[in-house]
């Protein structure tokens, strides 16, 4: 055999494998999973949680307190769930499920997060604007820009004036007064992906993250594997999650707190190095 094919062949090999280790997903098995509590908040947009007369919990956020820190307790939420889903906070009705467990698994290498969520999405939802998917499932990250995001996680972006709130334009999209978050989703239909973004105006597309997501249900599980460009090792991301069930859309998911992803560094959740 020839030295120009002998060269050709290890080459082929090297790039086979380079190719493989590019491709490779993480060993799920060896990334811890943290049950993350996602609930139904009925019309409670930023300007309610922070004015003290509607949420007493506002004091304790001038404070710097985040609201995981008050309201997650014993591995579950402390909501009172009978007011969420009164006419007062929920006016078109509440979801039989107000709150359900989905598990966070997070890991990374030197060119890209992996995020995986699984959970079972209940049916009994009040609301089926979403007529072409049973199942969405979200995760936004917050920019340094936006203010207190380690502590009001996604709320920078949920206002009284947007769509799906009582009274309001039903062509305003969630936005933020500062700042940006990253937005990545899987839609059930076709496994749609969305990489996208919230700033003056949520866009589902021409996200910078290169967002890509493979999805499926397993009898009652879902299982949504999220893929993106590392934002950096070092860091602790603010980022939250949210899974639109039962066909629902806009406000009526069900959103988790905000928590923050330690790339490298301390976090409410550290992502394993792969």
């Amino acid at each position: 055999m020839s030295k120009s094919i002998v060269a050709t062949a290890l080459t082929g090999i090297v790039f086979a494998v380079a190719s493989q280790a590019v491709l490779a997903s993480p060993d799920w098995s060896k990334v811890p999973k943290r049950d993350i509590h996602v609930f139904h908040a009925g019309v409670t947009p930023i300007e309610w949680v922070t004015k003290k007369s509607d949420h007493s919990g506002s004091a304790g956020m001038r404070k710097g307190e985040t609201c995981a820190g008050c309201h997650e307790e014993k591995g579950a939420l402390n909501f009172d769930f009978k007011r969420l889903a009164g006419k007062e906070l929920e006016p078109k009705g509440a979801p039989k499920t107000m709150t359900f467990p989905v598990g966070f698994q997070a890991a990374y290498d030197k060119d890209n997060l992996y995020i995986r969520l699984s959970f079972k999405a209940p049916s009994g939802g009040a609301d089926k604007g979403d007529k072409e998917n049973e199942t969405k499932a979200t995760v936004l990250f917050a920019d340094a820009k936006v203010p207190k995001a380690d502590q009001y996680g996604c709320w920078q972006s949920c206002h009284g004036d947007a769509r799906s709130m009582p009274g309001a334009d039903d062509k305003k999209t969630k936005y933020t007064k500062e700042g940006s978050y990253d937005l990545m989703q899987w839609a059930s239909k076709g496994g749609k992906v969305s990489d996208g973004s919230v700033s003056t105006e949520r866009k589902m597309s021409g996200g910078t993250t290169g967002a890509k997501a493979e999805g499926g249900k397993s009898g009652d599980l879902y299982t949504v594997t999220f893929t993106r460009k590392n934002p950096g090792e070092g860091k602790a991301v603010p980022f939250g999650v949210a899974i639109h069930a039962d066909s629902s859309h806009g406000r009526f998911h069900h959103v988790s707190l905000g928590y923050t992803l330690g790339i490298g560094a301390d976090g409410d959740v550290k992502a394993t190095k792969q």
